[in-house]
């Protein structure tokens, strides 16, 4: 057994009730809160069946096995939020009357740059979809949308005929925290979209209904898993093996955009970032602008 603190709440039963929480009032989208469930699940089993929640040094030893599993800084951090956050939760309905996680410390990262790819690899792997049948009208179109959007994988999946207004050109999002945010559509992928409306998405359904935009050859909604293997066909087609996921094509949109001039508020409105500081992680490609900028301006350049 752990440390605990006196009189401290029963470790599970505490857990459970965080993850209703996070699931029916914050509204975390599913992948997010699988992540917390599978943190929380070592949190319980490493206190034992029955264990109380864990205080200072119960809580120490457990970041330490983290350290002794061999875990990436990055997974650690993830960890460690995750606790912080049952514990915040814990302190503010009154279960606990201090928060021992404050004295954790996050451990230190390196700033990993998000992966993109070149104008010219996703044309040669958009150019891979190009056909006639309805499936690759619909992946042709099914990529333009998602390079013209940056959306994620999963809000791509998730976009229904309704939430697409072709005439203004815009399409309304449901993204993580189910926080709704509307994302403008270029003109290419709405041309694409609107080939695939004409002439694939029905041929596809066989007179089956979907409040889907895009579907699958069985007439079903798509998922992320077999978006990134549709991904993947392409990209391999085009003769494109690096970092091709659902992903880098997110990464390639904002990288893209800021190259373009666009500024770092708009991009995160796009993207659906809550915090700016999510988003600066784009402006990796700031030193080739601020460099033409100066040799363009400076008297002394």
């Amino acid at each position: 057994m752990i440390g605990t603190m006196p009189n401290a709440p029963a470790l599970k039963p505490a857990v459970e009730s965080f993850l209703d929480f996070c699931r029916i009032e914050k509204g975390l989208a599913p992948n997010s809160l699988a992540a917390y469930e599978a943190d929380l699940r070592k949190f319980v089993e490493f206190a034992g069946e029955g264990g109380r929640l864990p205080e200072g040094d119960g809580l120490r030893r457990y970041v330490d096995s983290l350290y002794a599993r061999g875990l990436s800084s990055r997974s650690i951090a993830r960890h460690m939020t995750t606790l912080r956050n049952l514990y915040a939760y814990l302190l503010r309905e009154g279960r606990l009357d201090h928060d021992p996680a404050v004295v954790l410390t996050l451990p230190r990262q390196w700033t990993n740059l998000p992966k993109y790819l070149s104008l010219e690899d996703i044309d040669r792997i958009i150019r891979a979809a190009d056909g006639t049948k309805p499936a690759e009208v619909r992946d042709r179109a099914m990529l333009e949308f998602l390079y013209a959007t940056g959306l994620r994988v999963s809000e791509l999946c998730q976009v229904r005929l309704t939430e697409l207004n072709a005439e203004l050109g815009v399409v309304r999002v449901t993204g993580k925290g189910n926080k709704q945010r509307v994302v403008p559509v270029g003109s290419v992928a709405l041309r694409a979209v609107s080939e695939y409306l004409a002439v694939a998405r029905g041929a596809l359904l066989k007179g089956r209904a979907s409040p889907f935009l895009f579907v699958t050859a069985r007439g079903s909604k798509f998922t992320r898993q077999g978006f990134w293997k549709l991904l993947t066909a392409h990209a391999k087609k085009a003769g494109v093996f690096r970092a091709a996921t659902p992903h880098v094509l997110r990464h390639s949109f904002a990288t893209h955009l800021l190259e373009g001039g666009a500024d770092l508020r708009s991009v995160q409105s796009m993207l659906g970032h809550a915090d700016i500081a999510t988003t600066q992680i784009y402006t990796h490609v700031a030193p080739a602008r601020l460099r033409k900028t100066v040799d363009e301006h400076h008297p002394r350049a």
